[in-house]
């Protein structure tokens, strides 16, 4: 049993001692075991968990959300302090800093009128002090772990910003067309490896696609997902309805049944 005194409320500071004393010696079997990697999931779920929270608009969800996605926050960070790396100070000390250097219009003599010019300032910023002396450097530091269609749109809004662009959304969509005629070529040839690639070409110039129209190609293809699931929950409703068994039916009939639900 540790040593802990019972309050009505706690703070931060409470916050960080219960995790440290969960990963001492006497506390949590399980807490202890942890690492980097065996935890590193938790924190994605977590931050996704807080997004639905904000979609719900629910303050209560995300408050509980934060707190779950805080405590990834202080479970990775005690565990390098426990290796003599650093410690949740020296985290918030790094942050704050940032913002400081990144707001030169607020807590400087610099000037940025619009959130346009703030941002173009902070890009800049970040390039210098993380010694990005290229685009391709920029482009580079942009993480491989993203959601992929999120990167995609990184990536090329990165290589917009020298130029390296479309004209307006013509010219991606022909492109979009272009690698739609080189799939079904690769279909056609039999070629696997190069299915594959033709694929993911697809995707990056749907991406690039969306980009020009100002959408967000993650919150497009979830709102897509959405609605196959509502029409496919009808349909499966009315098949039951009407004496159809899905797994036999012929994919005419169903098809017809998604067609009076897509008419609705």
């Amino acid at each position: 049993m540790v040593d802990f005194t019972l309050k009505d409320n706690y703070n931060c500071d409470d916050f960080i001692r219960v995790m440290k004393l969960l990963r001492a010696p006497g506390g949590c079997p399980w807490d202890r075991e942890q690492t980097h990697e065996s935890i590193k999931k938790n924190l994605i779920e977590e931050t996704y968990e807080v997004i639905e929270a904000i979609n719900k608009q629910s303050p209560e969800m995300l408050r509980e959300e934060l707190g779950d996605l805080f405590m990834q926050v202080v479970f990775h960070t005690v565990m390098e302090e426990e290796k003599g790396n650093f410690n949740f100070d020296d985290v918030t000390d790094e942050v704050t800093k940032k913002l400081i250097i990144r707001h030169p219009h607020v807590f400087g003599d610099v000037t940025a009128e619009t959130s346009d010019e703030v941002l173009v300032n902070w890009d800049a910023i970040k390039r210098q002090t993380k010694g990005q002396k290229t685009t391709s450097d920029s482009m580079a530091s942009v993480p491989r772990e993203l959601p992929a269609l999120m990167r995609a749109a990184k990536l090329q809004k990165k290589a917009a910003g020298v130029g390296f662009d479309w004209d307006n959304v013509s010219g991606a969509l022909d492109k979009l067309s272009e690698e739609i005629a080189e799939l079904r070529a690769a279909i056609e040839g039999g070629r696997a490896e190069e299915i594959n690639e033709e694929f993911g070409d697809l995707l990056f110039s749907a991406v690039n696609v969306s980009r020009f129209l100002k959408l967000d190609a993650e919150e497009s293809l979830t709102a897509s997902s959405d609605k196959f699931l509502a029409r496919f929950t009808e349909v499966e409703r009315i098949a039951a309805e009407r004496g159809i068994d899905m797994k036999d039916a012929p994919l005419e009939v169903l098809d017809a049944i998604w067609d009076e639900v897509k008419q609705k």
